[in-house]
């Protein structure tokens, strides 16, 4: 009788341990890191370097990369979405800076979290804001150069270097800026990406989500883009929403760091 009552004792002790171990109790907020990777095809992206291999025997040189991120949302496992303050959630990740490549989030309700959500660009909603609206960001993008000075618009994308081809064997100058035009070419376009393990924001623990920005597939994506053809893209009704597209489809989660 003992023996029995020894044993139910220590399964219960067993139990108890369990469900302590892994019912976290999990309260207050927390901050989250966002990494953007930029890269091409399997190499790390290097600005004025030696050149990448871009379509058929072109060879490119890039010089700059740049591009507006927004409207980022969180979605927990049991499929609650968080929504960053949009007043906020406005950046631009520029190769040259790196520190602009880390984006910071704060008070992020602790959860686990197991997609990612953001806009490439600036959304009509808040473009239509004017001037007031947009705040201190309009003044940012403009001092980034991501606003374009003839025409009423953000650059959502920006993406310029040289190239050589059989074709041209001197180099020259490309350059492809994509963005929204007004309210009459409407490029903004939203990304959602599943974390490949939670990104668990707790009060004291703050997540790095890596995201790998794959810039060929600028070039080499949906639409293919043969610099001999166009090498600069600028406002083009037909070729700038391939361009959004393109870039839609260059970014992928590389891991979570808890």
């Amino acid at each position: 009788m003992k023996i029995t009552n020894y044993i139910a004792a220590f399964f219960m002790a067993v139990t108890l341990t369990a469900c302590t171990s892994t019912d976290e109790e999990i309260t207050g907020n927390g901050n989250i890191t966002l990494e953007f990777d930029n890269a091409f095809s399997t190499s790390d992206l290097l600005l004025d370097t030696a050149p990448y291999k871009g379509n058929e025997t072109e060879k490119i040189k890039i010089s700059k990369v740049k591009y507006i991120v927004s409207n980022i949302r969180l979605e927990d496992k049991e499929g609650t979405i968080f929504t960053y303050p949009k007043n906020e959630s406005y950046f631009i990740v520029n190769e040259e800076n790196p520190e602009s490549q880390f984006i910071n989030l704060f008070n992020i309700p602790s959860k686990d979290y197991t997609k990612i959500t953001f806009g490439i660009g600036v959304d009509q909603e808040k473009y239509l804001q004017g001037a007031e609206g947009q705040g201190e960001f309009l003044t940012k993008a403009q001092d980034a150069g991501m606003v374009w000075s003839w025409q009423a618009g953000y650059k959502f994308f920006v993406f310029e270097g040289t190239y050589t081809s059989i074709n041209t064997p001197d180099e020259t100058a490309f350059a492809f800026h994509m963005g929204s035009h007004g309210t009459a070419l409407d490029n903004y376009k939203e990304i959602t990406l599943t974390l490949k393990n939670s990104a668990r924001v707790r009060t004291n623990a703050t997540p790095e989500i890596h995201i790998v920005a794959d810039i060929a597939n600028v070039l080499k994506g949906t639409t293919k883009f043969m610099l001999d053809d166009t090498a600069q893209i600028h406002v083009n009704a037909t070729k700038s929403p391939q361009i959004a597209t393109n870039v839609n489809g260059m970014f992928s989660v590389d891991h979570v760091h808890n």
